[in-house]
Protein backbone atom coordinates (compact mmCIF):
# COMPACT_ATOMS: atom_id res chain seq x y z
CA UNK A 1 0.00 0.00 0.00
CA UNK A 2 1.25 3.36 -0.59
CA UNK A 3 -0.26 6.26 1.09
CA UNK A 4 -1.13 8.21 -2.42
CA UNK A 5 1.33 11.10 -2.01
CA UNK A 6 1.39 13.96 -4.37
CA UNK A 7 3.85 16.62 -5.00
CA UNK A 8 2.72 18.85 -1.81
CA UNK A 9 3.56 15.76 0.24
CA UNK A 10 7.09 15.03 -0.86
CA UNK A 11 7.59 19.10 -0.81
CA UNK A 12 6.60 18.77 3.02
CA UNK A 13 8.48 15.94 3.54
CA UNK A 14 11.96 16.99 1.80
CA UNK A 15 11.51 19.83 3.90
CA UNK A 16 11.07 18.31 7.11
CA UNK A 17 14.48 16.04 6.02
CA UNK A 18 16.40 19.43 4.88
CA UNK A 19 15.52 21.16 8.30
CA UNK A 20 16.72 18.56 10.49
CA UNK A 21 20.08 17.98 8.37
CA UNK A 22 20.68 21.62 8.20
CA UNK A 23 20.18 22.13 11.98
CA UNK A 24 21.99 19.29 12.48
CA UNK A 25 25.01 20.44 10.75
CA UNK A 26 24.78 24.10 12.16
CA UNK A 27 24.80 23.17 16.05
CA UNK A 28 28.11 20.48 14.91
CA UNK A 29 30.16 23.03 13.51
CA UNK A 30 33.27 23.23 15.45
CA UNK A 31 33.48 26.67 17.00
CA UNK A 32 36.29 28.75 16.08
CA UNK A 33 39.65 27.89 18.06
CA UNK A 34 37.91 25.27 19.85
CA UNK A 35 38.62 21.43 19.09
CA UNK A 36 35.61 18.87 20.43
CA UNK A 37 36.47 17.40 23.53
CA UNK A 38 34.19 14.22 24.97
CA UNK A 39 32.23 16.63 27.39
CA UNK A 40 31.07 18.49 23.74
CA UNK A 41 30.63 15.52 21.89
CA UNK A 42 29.14 12.98 24.48
CA UNK A 43 27.58 15.33 26.75
CA UNK A 44 26.18 18.59 24.71
CA UNK A 45 28.98 20.57 26.42
CA UNK A 46 26.75 20.32 29.68
CA UNK A 47 24.82 23.08 28.13
CA UNK A 48 21.35 21.74 27.57
CA UNK A 49 18.25 23.94 28.81
CA UNK A 50 15.05 22.06 30.45
CA UNK A 51 13.12 22.18 27.22
CA UNK A 52 15.56 20.38 25.13
CA UNK A 53 15.85 17.63 27.68
CA UNK A 54 12.20 17.25 27.98
CA UNK A 55 11.59 16.66 24.01
CA UNK A 56 14.54 15.15 23.76
CA UNK A 57 13.52 12.15 26.11
CA UNK A 58 10.46 11.87 24.36
CA UNK A 59 12.10 12.05 20.97
CA UNK A 60 14.86 9.20 22.24
CA UNK A 61 11.66 7.29 23.05
CA UNK A 62 8.96 6.91 21.07
CA UNK A 63 9.53 5.64 17.56
CA UNK A 64 8.01 3.29 14.68
CA UNK A 65 6.94 0.85 17.82
CA UNK A 66 5.06 3.44 19.18
CA UNK A 67 3.04 4.67 16.16
CA UNK A 68 2.57 1.32 14.29
CA UNK A 69 2.51 -0.93 17.13
CA UNK A 70 0.77 1.22 19.85
CA UNK A 71 -1.98 1.92 17.55
CA UNK A 72 -2.51 -1.91 16.79
CA UNK A 73 -2.51 -2.57 20.16
CA UNK A 74 -5.41 0.43 20.34
CA UNK A 75 -7.26 -1.34 17.49
CA UNK A 76 -6.70 -4.67 19.09
CA UNK A 77 -7.15 -4.19 22.99
CA UNK A 78 -7.81 -0.72 23.86
CA UNK A 79 -6.78 2.23 26.15
CA UNK A 80 -5.46 -0.38 28.49
CA UNK A 81 -2.36 -0.33 26.26
CA UNK A 82 -1.81 3.63 27.82
CA UNK A 83 -0.62 2.13 30.94
CA UNK A 84 2.96 2.28 29.15
CA UNK A 85 3.13 6.03 28.41
CA UNK A 86 1.37 6.69 31.80
CA UNK A 87 2.86 4.83 33.92
CA UNK A 88 6.32 5.88 32.47
CA UNK A 89 5.28 9.65 33.72
CA UNK A 90 5.34 8.84 37.13
CA UNK A 91 8.25 6.60 36.28
CA UNK A 92 9.85 10.01 35.34
CA UNK A 93 9.29 11.59 38.17
CA UNK A 94 10.72 9.09 40.82
CA UNK A 95 13.64 8.98 38.16
CA UNK A 96 14.34 12.99 38.38
CA UNK A 97 13.84 12.85 42.31
CA UNK A 98 15.74 9.95 43.94
CA UNK A 99 18.18 8.87 40.91
CA UNK A 100 19.99 11.93 38.97
CA UNK A 101 21.56 14.21 42.12
CA UNK A 102 23.37 10.68 42.58
CA UNK A 103 24.34 10.77 38.99
CA UNK A 104 24.92 14.56 38.63
CA UNK A 105 26.96 14.89 41.74
CA UNK A 106 29.08 12.40 40.48
CA UNK A 107 29.71 13.42 37.16
CA UNK A 108 28.83 11.13 35.26
CA UNK A 109 29.46 10.41 31.67
CA UNK A 110 27.94 6.84 31.04
CA UNK A 111 25.57 4.72 33.42
CA UNK A 112 28.18 2.02 33.34
CA UNK A 113 30.89 4.53 34.90
CA UNK A 114 28.89 4.33 37.80
CA UNK A 115 28.87 1.02 38.26
CA UNK A 116 32.43 1.23 38.78
CA UNK A 117 32.31 3.96 40.99
CA UNK A 118 30.03 1.84 43.67
CA UNK A 119 30.90 -1.32 42.54
CA UNK A 120 34.09 -2.55 40.42
CA UNK A 121 35.91 -1.88 36.74
CA UNK A 122 35.05 -5.75 35.96
CA UNK A 123 31.62 -5.19 36.85
CA UNK A 124 31.47 -2.20 34.40
CA UNK A 125 32.82 -3.58 31.94
CA UNK A 126 30.45 -6.50 31.80
CA UNK A 127 28.03 -4.26 32.14
CA UNK A 128 29.69 -2.23 29.19
CA UNK A 129 29.95 -5.26 26.87
CA UNK A 130 25.82 -6.02 27.54
CA UNK A 131 25.01 -2.86 26.83
CA UNK A 132 26.57 -2.70 23.67
CA UNK A 133 25.38 -6.14 22.29
CA UNK A 134 21.91 -4.56 23.62
CA UNK A 135 22.06 -1.43 21.59
CA UNK A 136 23.57 -3.15 18.37
CA UNK A 137 21.52 -6.24 18.22
CA UNK A 138 18.22 -5.63 19.52
CA UNK A 139 17.66 -1.59 20.04
CA UNK A 140 19.29 -0.64 16.52
CA UNK A 141 17.96 -3.37 14.40
CA UNK A 142 14.58 -3.56 15.53
CA UNK A 143 13.75 0.09 15.18
CA UNK A 144 15.90 -0.38 12.04
CA UNK A 145 13.35 -2.91 10.66
CA UNK A 146 10.05 -1.61 12.42
CA UNK A 147 10.81 1.96 10.91
CA UNK A 148 11.68 0.32 7.14
CA UNK A 149 8.40 -1.99 7.76
CA UNK A 150 6.40 1.10 7.86
CA UNK A 151 7.74 3.16 5.18
CA UNK A 152 7.50 -0.01 3.51
CA UNK A 153 3.70 -0.58 4.43
CA UNK A 154 2.85 3.41 3.57
CA UNK A 155 5.26 4.27 0.66
CA UNK A 156 5.59 0.73 -1.18
CA UNK A 157 9.39 1.91 -0.67
CA UNK A 158 11.29 -1.68 -0.41
CA UNK A 159 12.45 -2.51 2.81
CA UNK A 160 16.07 -2.79 2.12
CA UNK A 161 16.40 0.52 0.70
CA UNK A 162 13.87 1.88 3.60
CA UNK A 163 16.14 0.77 6.21
CA UNK A 164 19.62 2.52 4.72
CA UNK A 165 17.98 5.40 3.76
CA UNK A 166 16.75 5.96 7.52
CA UNK A 167 20.37 4.69 8.41
CA UNK A 168 22.06 7.48 6.43
CA UNK A 169 19.21 10.04 7.43
CA UNK A 170 20.54 9.60 11.06
CA UNK A 171 24.23 9.18 10.82
CA UNK A 172 24.35 12.04 8.91
CA UNK A 173 23.80 14.75 11.53
CA UNK A 174 24.42 12.47 14.59
CA UNK A 175 27.90 10.96 13.66
CA UNK A 176 29.61 14.80 13.30
CA UNK A 177 27.75 16.36 16.17
CA UNK A 178 27.55 14.31 18.66
CA UNK A 179 24.11 14.75 21.24
CA UNK A 180 23.95 18.70 20.84
CA UNK A 181 23.26 17.58 17.32
CA UNK A 182 20.84 14.92 18.58
CA UNK A 183 19.00 16.94 21.31
CA UNK A 184 18.84 20.26 19.39
CA UNK A 185 17.16 18.73 16.18
CA UNK A 186 14.85 16.54 18.70
CA UNK A 187 13.28 19.59 19.84
CA UNK A 188 12.06 20.12 15.62
CA UNK A 189 11.78 15.87 15.97
CA UNK A 190 9.10 16.30 18.47
CA UNK A 191 7.01 19.29 17.23
CA UNK A 192 6.36 17.11 13.72
CA UNK A 193 6.12 13.76 15.68
CA UNK A 194 3.17 15.50 17.80
CA UNK A 195 1.60 17.61 15.02
CA UNK A 196 1.52 14.43 12.63
CA UNK A 197 -0.05 12.46 15.81
CA UNK A 198 -2.61 15.14 16.59
CA UNK A 199 -3.27 15.70 12.59
CA UNK A 200 -4.18 11.57 12.29
CA UNK A 201 -6.13 11.52 15.59
CA UNK A 202 -8.15 14.73 14.55
CA UNK A 203 -9.00 13.01 10.90
CA UNK A 204 -10.21 9.47 12.78
CA UNK A 205 -12.34 11.03 15.06
CA UNK A 206 -13.64 13.49 12.83
CA UNK A 207 -14.72 10.67 10.13
CA UNK A 208 -16.04 8.35 12.52
CA UNK A 209 -18.26 11.52 13.82
CA UNK A 210 -19.01 12.23 9.93
CA UNK A 211 -17.45 15.63 9.63
CA UNK A 212 -19.21 16.61 13.35
CA UNK A 213 -15.91 17.65 15.08
CA UNK A 214 -13.22 15.84 17.37
CA UNK A 215 -15.57 15.63 20.70
CA UNK A 216 -18.26 13.81 18.45
CA UNK A 217 -16.47 11.57 17.19
CA UNK A 218 -14.84 10.40 20.73
CA UNK A 219 -18.14 10.34 22.11
CA UNK A 220 -19.34 7.79 19.42
CA UNK A 221 -15.85 5.86 19.70
CA UNK A 222 -17.03 5.63 23.39
CA UNK A 223 -20.31 4.49 22.55
CA UNK A 224 -19.29 2.23 19.89
CA UNK A 225 -16.26 0.54 21.62
CA UNK A 226 -17.19 0.82 25.72
CA UNK A 227 -14.68 -2.44 25.69
CA UNK A 228 -12.42 -0.46 24.89
CA UNK A 229 -12.20 2.26 27.54
CA UNK A 230 -10.78 -0.12 30.23
CA UNK A 231 -7.54 0.34 31.81
CA UNK A 232 -7.62 -2.54 34.27
CA UNK A 233 -8.05 -5.84 31.74
CA UNK A 234 -10.26 -9.00 33.42
CA UNK A 235 -8.59 -12.05 33.65
CA UNK A 236 -11.49 -13.56 31.27
CA UNK A 237 -9.89 -10.85 28.85
CA UNK A 238 -7.72 -12.67 25.96
CA UNK A 239 -5.21 -9.93 26.84
CA UNK A 240 -4.74 -10.33 30.03
CA UNK A 241 -1.12 -11.82 30.00
CA UNK A 242 0.32 -9.07 28.29
CA UNK A 243 -1.81 -6.95 30.53
CA UNK A 244 -2.23 -8.10 34.03
CA UNK A 245 -5.03 -6.01 35.78
CA UNK A 246 -4.19 -4.47 38.81
CA UNK A 247 -0.42 -5.90 38.23
CA UNK A 248 -0.02 -3.43 36.18
CA UNK A 249 -0.05 -0.74 38.48
CA UNK A 250 1.85 -2.58 40.68
CA UNK A 251 3.94 -5.01 39.55
CA UNK A 252 6.52 -5.98 36.83
CA UNK A 253 5.79 -3.02 34.48
CA UNK A 254 7.80 -0.93 37.16
CA UNK A 255 10.46 -3.49 36.32
CA UNK A 256 10.68 -2.29 32.74
CA UNK A 257 9.83 1.10 33.44
CA UNK A 258 12.60 1.92 36.36
CA UNK A 259 15.42 -0.06 33.99
CA UNK A 260 14.00 1.95 31.42
CA UNK A 261 14.23 5.30 32.16
CA UNK A 262 16.44 5.29 34.94
CA UNK A 263 19.44 3.41 33.65
CA UNK A 264 19.00 3.10 30.33
CA UNK A 265 22.16 5.23 28.82
CA UNK A 266 20.18 6.25 25.88
CA UNK A 267 17.80 7.84 27.78
CA UNK A 268 19.38 9.06 30.92
CA UNK A 269 22.29 10.67 28.59
CA UNK A 270 20.56 13.94 27.89
CA UNK A 271 19.94 14.05 31.69
CA UNK A 272 23.49 14.31 32.57
CA UNK A 273 24.29 17.24 30.12
CA UNK A 274 21.86 19.54 31.46
CA UNK A 275 23.34 22.93 32.42
CA UNK A 276 22.38 21.82 36.81
CA UNK A 277 20.37 19.08 38.19
CA UNK A 278 17.20 21.97 38.66
CA UNK A 279 17.35 22.23 34.96
CA UNK A 280 17.22 18.67 34.75
CA UNK A 281 14.67 17.66 37.11
CA UNK A 282 12.96 20.58 35.24
CA UNK A 283 13.17 18.50 31.45
CA UNK A 284 12.28 15.49 33.46
CA UNK A 285 8.96 17.74 34.53
CA UNK A 286 8.41 18.23 30.87
CA UNK A 287 8.83 15.00 29.28
CA UNK A 288 6.45 13.71 32.18
CA UNK A 289 3.44 15.62 31.02
CA UNK A 290 4.62 14.91 27.33
CA UNK A 291 3.99 11.24 28.33
CA UNK A 292 0.23 11.95 29.41
CA UNK A 293 -0.44 13.63 25.71
CA UNK A 294 1.38 10.81 23.99
CA UNK A 295 -1.87 7.91 24.04
CA UNK A 296 -4.03 10.84 22.61
CA UNK A 297 -1.71 10.22 19.23
CA UNK A 298 -0.90 6.68 19.19
CA UNK A 299 -3.53 4.77 21.09
CA UNK A 300 -7.15 6.86 20.36
CA UNK A 301 -6.48 6.65 16.11
CA UNK A 302 -6.38 2.90 16.99
CA UNK A 303 -9.13 2.53 18.76
CA UNK A 304 -11.48 4.86 16.03
CA UNK A 305 -9.71 3.13 13.41
CA UNK A 306 -11.56 -0.03 15.14
CA UNK A 307 -14.50 1.54 15.18
CA UNK A 308 -14.60 2.32 11.59
CA UNK A 309 -13.79 -1.00 9.94
CA UNK A 310 -16.54 -2.55 12.37
CA UNK A 311 -19.08 -0.03 10.79
CA UNK A 312 -20.59 -0.45 7.66
CA UNK A 313 -21.81 3.26 7.18
CA UNK A 314 -18.27 4.55 7.52
CA UNK A 315 -16.63 1.86 5.73
CA UNK A 316 -19.72 3.08 2.79
CA UNK A 317 -18.46 6.28 2.60
CA UNK A 318 -14.70 5.61 2.58
CA UNK A 319 -15.10 3.42 -0.44
CA UNK A 320 -12.79 1.25 -2.17
CA UNK A 321 -10.15 3.33 -0.42
CA UNK A 322 -11.13 2.10 2.69
CA UNK A 323 -11.01 -1.83 1.54
CA UNK A 324 -7.04 -1.36 1.03
CA UNK A 325 -5.44 -3.35 2.90
CA UNK A 326 -7.82 -2.57 5.87
CA UNK A 327 -6.67 -3.56 9.62
CA UNK A 328 -8.14 -6.67 11.09
CA UNK A 329 -7.78 -8.22 15.08
CA UNK A 330 -5.00 -10.38 13.36
CA UNK A 331 -3.47 -7.73 11.75
CA UNK A 332 -4.05 -5.18 13.77
CA UNK A 333 -0.54 -3.13 12.72
CA UNK A 334 -2.07 -1.99 9.83
CA UNK A 335 -4.24 0.52 11.65
CA UNK A 336 -2.04 3.24 11.53
CA UNK A 337 -0.76 3.32 8.00
CA UNK A 338 -4.38 2.68 7.17
CA UNK A 339 -5.32 5.85 8.52
CA UNK A 340 -2.48 8.22 7.10
CA UNK A 341 -4.04 7.35 3.41
CA UNK A 342 -7.53 9.25 4.37
CA UNK A 343 -5.14 12.40 5.25
CA UNK A 344 -5.50 15.27 2.77
CA UNK A 345 -2.58 16.51 0.22
CA UNK A 346 0.45 18.18 2.43
CA UNK A 347 -1.29 16.24 5.27
CA UNK A 348 -0.19 13.14 4.40
CA UNK A 349 3.62 14.93 4.24
CA UNK A 350 3.44 15.80 7.61
CA UNK A 351 2.08 12.94 9.42
CA UNK A 352 4.97 10.76 7.33
CA UNK A 353 7.33 13.15 8.66
CA UNK A 354 6.41 12.45 12.30
CA UNK A 355 6.50 9.12 11.55
CA UNK A 356 10.05 9.21 10.14
CA UNK A 357 10.82 11.89 13.48
CA UNK A 358 10.03 9.21 15.32
CA UNK A 359 11.97 6.57 13.91
CA UNK A 360 15.39 8.67 12.74
CA UNK A 361 15.45 10.52 16.22
CA UNK A 362 15.65 7.36 18.05
CA UNK A 363 18.00 6.06 15.42
CA UNK A 364 20.43 9.10 16.59
CA UNK A 365 19.71 8.67 20.47
CA UNK A 366 21.41 5.08 20.07
CA UNK A 367 23.79 5.92 18.18
CA UNK A 368 25.30 8.43 20.36
CA UNK A 369 25.09 6.18 23.67
CA UNK A 370 26.23 3.41 21.69
CA UNK A 371 29.35 5.29 20.85
CA UNK A 372 30.19 7.07 24.47
CA UNK A 373 29.84 3.62 26.29
CA UNK A 374 32.58 2.14 23.86
CA UNK A 375 34.45 5.30 23.97
CA UNK A 376 34.34 5.75 27.52
CA UNK A 377 34.27 2.63 29.35
CA UNK A 378 36.08 0.02 26.41
CA UNK A 379 38.62 2.59 24.46
CA UNK A 380 39.93 4.82 26.89
CA UNK A 381 39.96 2.11 29.37
CA UNK A 382 41.58 -0.48 28.12
CA UNK A 383 42.92 0.49 24.41
CA UNK A 384 44.06 4.02 25.16
CA UNK A 385 43.95 5.36 28.36
CA UNK A 386 45.69 8.76 27.08
CA UNK A 387 43.97 9.22 24.47
CA UNK A 388 43.53 13.19 23.07
CA UNK A 389 40.10 14.88 22.66
CA UNK A 390 40.45 14.54 18.99
CA UNK A 391 40.76 10.83 19.15
CA UNK A 392 38.15 10.41 21.81
CA UNK A 393 35.75 11.76 19.63
CA UNK A 394 36.71 10.19 16.18
CA UNK A 395 36.50 6.53 18.02
CA UNK A 396 33.27 7.52 19.11
CA UNK A 397 32.24 8.83 15.48
CA UNK A 398 33.84 5.35 13.82
CA UNK A 399 32.25 3.03 16.73
CA UNK A 400 28.82 4.66 15.91
CA UNK A 401 29.47 3.69 12.49
CA UNK A 402 30.50 0.43 12.95
CA UNK A 403 27.24 -0.20 14.95
CA UNK A 404 24.81 0.96 12.62
CA UNK A 405 26.16 -1.29 9.72
CA UNK A 406 25.83 -4.38 12.29
CA UNK A 407 22.23 -3.11 12.97
CA UNK A 408 21.37 -2.28 9.17
CA UNK A 409 22.72 -6.30 8.57
CA UNK A 410 20.45 -7.47 11.30
CA UNK A 411 17.10 -5.32 10.93
CA UNK A 412 16.24 -7.73 8.00
CA UNK A 413 16.57 -10.69 9.84
CA UNK A 414 14.10 -10.10 12.72
CA UNK A 415 11.36 -11.50 10.38
CA UNK A 416 7.40 -10.49 10.80
CA UNK A 417 6.94 -7.41 13.16
CA UNK A 418 5.48 -9.93 15.59
CA UNK A 419 8.60 -11.51 16.22
CA UNK A 420 10.64 -8.42 16.18
CA UNK A 421 8.34 -7.26 19.30
CA UNK A 422 9.04 -10.71 21.06
CA UNK A 423 12.61 -10.36 20.45
CA UNK A 424 12.50 -7.26 22.04
CA UNK A 425 10.08 -8.20 24.84
CA UNK A 426 11.91 -11.41 25.85
CA UNK A 427 15.79 -10.22 25.67
CA UNK A 428 15.41 -7.26 27.65
CA UNK A 429 12.90 -8.68 30.04
CA UNK A 430 15.10 -11.79 30.85
CA UNK A 431 18.19 -9.79 31.67
CA UNK A 432 16.64 -6.26 33.01
CA UNK A 433 15.53 -7.52 36.64
CA UNK A 434 19.30 -8.23 37.56
CA UNK A 435 20.08 -4.81 36.46
CA UNK A 436 17.52 -3.23 38.32
CA UNK A 437 18.07 -5.21 41.59
CA UNK A 438 21.91 -4.22 41.30
CA UNK A 439 21.61 -0.42 40.78
CA UNK A 440 18.44 -0.17 43.27
CA UNK A 441 20.65 -1.56 45.93
CA UNK A 442 24.10 -0.07 44.79
CA UNK A 443 22.02 3.25 45.36
CA UNK A 444 20.13 2.96 48.30
CA UNK A 445 21.82 0.24 50.73
CA UNK A 446 25.02 1.15 51.78
CA UNK A 447 25.40 -2.72 52.37
CA UNK A 448 25.82 -3.90 48.87
CA UNK A 449 29.30 -5.83 47.75
CA UNK A 450 30.70 -6.19 44.38
CA UNK A 451 31.03 -9.89 44.41
CA UNK A 452 27.13 -9.74 45.46
CA UNK A 453 26.35 -7.08 42.96
CA UNK A 454 28.02 -9.82 40.31
CA UNK A 455 26.23 -12.91 41.59
CA UNK A 456 23.07 -11.28 41.38
CA UNK A 457 23.12 -10.20 38.21
CA UNK A 458 24.52 -13.04 36.73
CA UNK A 459 22.09 -15.41 38.41
CA UNK A 460 19.11 -13.68 37.48
CA UNK A 461 19.24 -15.00 34.44
CA UNK A 462 18.64 -18.39 35.16
CA UNK A 463 16.03 -16.99 37.54
CA UNK A 464 14.30 -15.31 35.27
CA UNK A 465 14.30 -17.81 32.43
CA UNK A 466 13.09 -20.66 35.13
CA UNK A 467 10.38 -18.54 35.66
CA UNK A 468 9.46 -18.01 32.09
CA UNK A 469 9.43 -21.76 31.48
CA UNK A 470 7.67 -22.84 35.25
CA UNK A 471 4.53 -21.97 33.83
CA UNK A 472 4.81 -23.87 30.61
CA UNK A 473 5.44 -27.31 32.62
CA UNK A 474 3.92 -27.06 36.17
CA UNK A 475 0.12 -25.97 36.36
CA UNK A 476 1.43 -25.11 39.82
CA UNK A 477 2.80 -22.14 38.56
CA UNK A 478 -0.15 -21.10 35.80
CA UNK A 479 -0.24 -17.95 37.72
CA UNK A 480 3.47 -16.47 36.50
CA UNK A 481 2.41 -16.62 32.61
CA UNK A 482 2.22 -12.87 32.60
CA UNK A 483 5.47 -11.81 31.18
CA UNK A 484 4.93 -8.55 33.88
CA UNK A 485 4.86 -11.25 36.95
CA UNK A 486 7.81 -13.21 35.58
CA UNK A 487 9.69 -9.95 35.89
CA UNK A 488 8.31 -8.71 39.37
CA UNK A 489 9.40 -11.66 40.84
CA UNK A 490 12.91 -12.22 39.10
CA UNK A 491 13.58 -8.78 40.25
CA UNK A 492 12.88 -9.58 43.95
CA UNK A 493 14.66 -12.76 43.93
CA UNK A 494 17.78 -11.24 42.50
CA UNK A 495 17.83 -8.85 45.44
CA UNK A 496 16.92 -11.18 47.87
CA UNK A 497 20.36 -12.99 46.44
CA UNK A 498 22.47 -9.82 46.49
CA UNK A 499 20.96 -9.23 50.22
CA UNK A 500 21.69 -12.77 51.59
CA UNK A 501 25.66 -12.47 49.71
CA UNK A 502 26.24 -8.88 51.09
CA UNK A 503 24.99 -9.69 54.50
CA UNK A 504 27.57 -13.17 54.83
CA UNK A 505 30.22 -11.02 53.27
CA UNK A 506 30.18 -7.73 55.24
CA UNK A 507 28.32 -9.62 58.35
CA UNK A 508 26.32 -6.57 58.44
CA UNK A 509 28.93 -4.18 58.02
CA UNK A 510 28.52 -1.05 55.16
CA UNK A 511 30.43 -1.70 52.15
CA UNK A 512 33.26 1.36 51.63
CA UNK A 513 32.10 2.13 48.61
CA UNK A 514 28.41 2.74 49.99
CA UNK A 515 26.72 6.09 48.70
CA UNK A 516 26.28 8.62 51.32
CA UNK A 517 22.43 9.43 51.14
CA UNK A 518 21.56 12.63 52.97
CA UNK A 519 18.25 14.22 52.98
CA UNK A 520 19.32 17.43 51.25
CA UNK A 521 20.46 15.58 48.04
CA UNK A 522 17.01 14.61 47.44
CA UNK A 523 15.63 17.93 47.98
CA UNK A 524 13.33 19.60 45.03
CA UNK A 525 12.10 23.25 44.04
CA UNK A 526 8.90 24.29 44.86
CA UNK A 527 7.80 24.07 40.58
CA UNK A 528 8.96 20.26 40.42
CA UNK A 529 7.03 19.18 43.74
CA UNK A 530 3.97 21.42 42.23
CA UNK A 531 4.28 19.89 38.74
CA UNK A 532 4.97 16.18 39.83
CA UNK A 533 1.63 16.81 42.34
CA UNK A 534 -0.25 17.62 38.93
CA UNK A 535 1.06 14.65 37.00
CA UNK A 536 -0.15 12.63 39.98
CA UNK A 537 -3.88 14.38 40.34
CA UNK A 538 -3.50 13.92 36.26
CA UNK A 539 -3.08 10.26 36.29
CA UNK A 540 -5.27 9.39 38.96
CA UNK A 541 -8.32 10.96 36.98
CA UNK A 542 -7.47 9.01 33.81
CA UNK A 543 -7.33 5.65 36.10
CA UNK A 544 -10.77 6.65 37.77
CA UNK A 545 -11.95 7.31 33.97
CA UNK A 546 -11.27 4.71 32.54
CA UNK A 547 -10.66 1.90 35.15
Amino acid sequence: MTAGFEMWDYIVFIAYAILILGVGLWVSRDKEGHQKNAEDYFLASKSLPWWAIGTSLIAANISAEQFIGMSGSGFALGIAIASYEWMAALTLIIVGKYFLPIFIEKGLYTIPEFVEKRFSTNLKTILAVFWLALYIFVNLASVLYLGGLAIETIMGVDMMYAIVGLALFAAAYSLYGGLSAVAWTDVIQVVFLVLGGLVTTYLALNTVSGGEGVLAGFSKVLEAAPEKFHMILEETNDNYVNLPGIWVLVGGLWVANLYYWGFNQYIIQRTLAAKSLKESQKGILLAAFLKLVIPLIVVVPGIAAYVMVNDPSIMANLGEVGMLNMPSTDQADKAYPWLLQFLPVGLKGVAFAALAAAIVSSLASMLNSTSTIFTMDIYKQYINKNATDKQTVNTGRISAFVALVIACIMAPLLGGIDQAFQFIQEYTGIVSPGILAVFLLGLFWKKTTNNAAIWGAVLSIPIALALKFLPLYVDAFAFLEPWMHQMGIATLLSMLVIIIMSNLQNKGADDPKGIDLSSDLFKTTPLFNIGSFIVCIILAVLYALFW
